[in-house]
């Protein structure tokens, strides 16, 4: 079931995966209608057994160009976002999940992107870290540098260190999506990294430093639910790593070292998140092993700082 008409003559659509995401869905939908901007066209792809979602989303259709897709057959956000990405009438796409939210001035921002660099494979940029009542924890930057065109290897070479793109973030054309083969839908929780780093292969890469999302850290949130399944996450994980390391050139390997160890720390993390902090001194063992190069790399590329203080935050304040 589909409500609402196409927008042919769009700028930008803005893909919105959905499944029970009653909780959120009008917090993103407004900050979208907040931007007052006009070429930009939303698609809803709501795989809820319900239509709570798709009818509080019904009550923006005056304010947004607004298209809502009923698909209960589409059980992996993965395969919403790749569905909503084929639907999308616009040559550039982003995600927001149904907890993320644009903040003031991205609409305006993106469009000077795209008009600057209409064929860039992938546009990326920090983002504001929100808890689950939208209050500011922290900003989840890039360690890339800005306003000039990036290569494949000066991407990749930090991002197979850690994945430091939050997913309502980045702006991509959707023919280098589509050719690319869209999410792998095994990967459930690394498909977002997996991608950008398709994408960075797809044309040069531009990061701009604006913070215009806010990426919602809660713990009902998906990533969160899926990580507990540490086994699988290794192996995820890896699988991104191995795929895509031996694309970059040589003298660039020793990324490789500092990524192991971004694994082992992101699964003591993991672990500990949930009251098991046994693997905590091994993976901290195996950040001091690491050569002063290679260490450098890790905390440039990690973010890790960044990311444990805002979830920090979030449980000192009792929001998470």
């Amino acid at each position: 079931m589909t409500t609402s008409a196409s927008v042919p003559n769009s700028w930008l659509s803005v893909v919105m995966p959905s499944y029970q995401g009653e909780e959120w869905i009008a917090h993103a939908l407004n900050s979208l209608a907040a931007q007052g901007a006009d070429g930009i066209e939303v698609l809803v792809i709501d795989g809820g057994p319900t239509p709570a979602a798709r009818e509080i989303a019904r009550g923006f259709s005056d304010r947004l160009s607004l298209r809502i897709v009923a698909r209960e057959d589409l059980h992996s956000w993965q395969a919403k976002a790749d569905f909503g990405v084929t639907l999308a009438e616009a040559p550039h796409v982003c995600l927001l999940c149904v907890d993320d939210v644009w903040l003031p001035g991205r609409a305006a921002a993106v469009r000077s992107w795209l008009e600057a660099a209409p064929r860039a494979g992938l546009h990326i940029a920090p983002s504001a870290i929100i808890d689950r009542y939208g209050h500011g924890l922290g900003i989840w930057r890039c360690p890339l540098p800005s306003s000039c065109p990036l290569s494949f290897d000066t991407v990749a070479e930090r991002l197979l260190v850690q994945n430091f793109i939050a997913s309502p973030a980045p702006v991509f054309r959707k023919d280098a999506w589509v050719a690319s083969g869209g999410l792998d839908q095994t990967l459930w929780y690394t498909a977002d990294w997996d991608m950008w780093l398709k994408l960075a292969a797809a044309g040069a890469v531009y990061y701009h430093p604006e913070i215009t999302s806010g990426f919602r850290i809660h713990r009902k949130s998906l990533t969160m639910a899926l990580s507990r399944d540490r086994v699988e996450l290794e192996r995820q994980m890896l699988r991104v790593l191995e795929s895509h390391l031996p694309r970059l050139r040589p003298e660039s390997q020793d990324v490789a070292r500092a990524a192991r160890v971004s694994i082992a720390v992101n699964l003591a993390l993991s672990a500990a998140s949930e009251g098991d902090a046994r693997g905590l001194p091994a993976a901290l063992a195996e950040v001091l092993k690491l050569r002063p190069a290679a260490m450098r790399r890790f905390f440039r590329d990690t973010r890790l700082l960044e990311r444990v203080a805002a979830r920090l935050r979030a449980r000192i304040k009792g929001s998470f």
